[in-house]
């Protein structure tokens, strides 16, 4: 017996499959697979952070590239600013939440590395505070968003907006996107 709201959830995300430019997209996705596998060659850190689901994601993308996606390889320089509940409880409780990714990115950015910035509206502020923060010390801002990409967009150095604004939809399209770019940033390596 088929479910009419499992249906309903399928041609919702093939709807959202349907919209993409590929063409626009591919060339984004192109300038993204170079910015990283080049900030990687050059030993520069890509950090990774969002909120709830995205914050999961951020992990997901260190792991895969940390670790490995599909082949071996050595590790990469890459890290989820969600991670060290340590830091970020601290600084939330004695700062605020809305800096606890910005305080990252100052202990752990460098020039010429990357923040890759996650937020399914793009109107996440700690997430616009650590993009700010990266621009300040001259990274480029990779940003993964729904559609329009928010605030973030005008922050970004590359924005990789999926055509929707419902967030399951915008997190199943992010899924596929981040692991068609750790496929093709590990065959660098």
């Amino acid at each position: 017996m088929s479910s009419p709201l499992f249906a309903a959830q399928l041609e919702s995300l093939q709807s959202c499959l349907a919209m993409l430019d590929v063409g626009t997209l591919q060339e984004k996705l192109d300038r993204t697979i170079e910015k990283l596998g080049s900030t990687l060659a050059a030993g520069k850190p890509i950090l990774v952070c969002g909120n709830g689901g995205s914050a999961a994601d951020a992990q997901h993308i260190a792991g895969e590239l940390v670790g490995k996606f599909l082949k071996e390889r050595r590790a990469l320089n890459v890290r989820a600013l969600s991670t060290d509940t340590s830091v970020i409880t601290a600084w939330a409780n004695d700062v605020a939440y809305e800096t606890v990714f910005s305080r990252q990115v100052e202990a752990y950015g460098q020039v010429g590395g990357v923040l890759w910035a996650i937020s399914t509206s793009g109107n996440s502020g700690n997430v616009l505070a650590a993009a700010s923060k990266a621009r300040e010390l001259q990274m480029s801002v990779l940003a993964l968003t729904g559609d329009g990409g928010g605030k973030l967009a005008s922050l970004s150095d590359i924005l990789l907006d999926v055509p929707s604004k419902l967030t399951p939809r915008v997190q199943e399209m992010h899924i596929m996107l981040y692991h068609y770019l750790c496929e093709r940033i590990e065959a660098r390596f």
